[in-house]
């Protein structure tokens, strides 16, 4: 009985395996060597025990093990935990992008996924896939993010570089940059304000969040000399969206708004388009920050690199971003919980008088 109440209190939280060539399993498992994370979460990767067990020796961790479960709902709450999406021999090639290795990836996304469909998990965490293998006709997404916004029938979602500084989403992602200015409307822009407005309160607690716009050209356009967009779609856009009772303010640009420190004036920043935001995110976080999908009805978070090839199994690989992505889906979705339960309750309909004779 005392089990099944512990296991009501946890956070549940999914891991996929991503690209088994590349660093997933060393940042895996040098996260869940650290026992204090089973005091409060279950933890469940969607992956291989033999190739957990080909990594960690190949990095010569001995003192490590993971508990095998055919399903969620058998996980042990206080041991890192793994479900087999596979049972065959797999072929580890450290360093090499293979087929074997992309469909594995999906495997295991998928598996995940359907978990979260079943509420038998709360959250997951994705470990770095590579784009390219990965693709098949039952994958035909540019990322994670498309992925998930897919399969949880969500058209308006935002990809958010989070890290101990500041919160950047960008207003259009994995395009070509030859496109942008042709897919930026004002519509575009408030929505993808919405959600990082309703995001920076229902998952990470601000009641009043301040949001910055960045422009899209150099110097905000510079009167129209350097291009009409930030005049005729970006300002606007933000004007609607501030009379909408978003504290938004820019449009910024982008080079004087990093390189003054501005940012740490906000709890939010919207970028145009995929480098504006992730350069200087990475510049300033490369080796800490999470990549979090607002706008899903599910938490998911991932570190906020890639699979790393030239590190795997050499043992140099850092796991700060992949325990801080576990951390901070963990950490959401508690947000969430309080946040709902609080809103629920004032916005409940009020009981009907009792009629008069009663």
């Amino acid at each position: 009985m005392e089990q099944q109440v512990e296991k009501e209190k946890r956070v549940r939280v999914g891991i996929t395996h991503g690209d088994v060539n590349g660093i997933s399993y060393e940042i895996i498992i040098k996260t869940l060597q650290d026992q204090r994370l089973m005091e409060n979460y279950t933890i469940i990767v969607y992956g291989s025990s033999k190739v957990a067990s080909y990594h960690r020796k190949t990095l010569n961790i001995n003192d490590f093990n993971f508990n095998l479960v055919k399903k969620a709902d058998m996980a042990h709450p206080r041991r890192p935990n793994i479900i087999n999406i596979h049972d065959e021999e797999i072929k580890i090639d450290l360093g090499k992008s293979t087929s074997i290795a992309g469909e594995l990836a999906y495997l295991s996304l998928e598996a995940a996924t359907e978990d979260l469909l079943k509420n038998n998990i709360d959250a997951v965490v994705t470990a770095p896939i590579n784009k390219k293998n990965i693709q098949s006709p039952s994958f035909t997404f540019p990322g994670h993010t498309e992925y998930f916004a897919k399969k949880f029938n969500t058209e308006d979602f935002l990809m958010l570089m989070v890290n101990n500084r500041f919160r950047i989403g960008m207003v259009t992602g994995h395009v070509p940059v030859n496109s942008v200015s042709g897919i930026l409307t004002e519509e575009l822009i408030i929505r993808k304000l919405q959600i990082l407005n309703h995001s920076l309160k229902r998952d990470f607690g601000v009641i009043k969040p301040k949001i910055a716009v960045l422009a899209l050209n150099p110097h905000a356009g510079d009167d129209n000399l350097i291009g009409t967009e930030d005049k005729a779609i970006v300002q606007p856009a933000i004007e609607k969206a501030y009379n909408q009772n978003i504290l938004v303010f820019g449009p910024y640009p982008s080079d004087g708004f990093f390189g003054s420190a501005n940012f740490k004036n906000f709890d939010g920043i919207l970028a145009m388009y995929h480098d504006q935001g992730m350069i200087p995110f990475k510049l300033i976080s490369f080796e800490e920050g999470v990549n979090f999908t607002a706008g899903l009805p599910i938490v998911r978070t991932a570190p906020a690199h890639g699979t790393a090839y030239d590190l795997a199994g050499k043992n140099e690989a850092s796991p700060e971003a992949f325990r801080n992505a576990l951390y901070m889906a963990c950490d959401i979705y508690t947000h969430r919980q309080e946040y709902d339960e609080l809103h629920a309750n004032t916005l409940r309909p009020p009981v009907p008088e009792p009629e008069a004779g009663h």
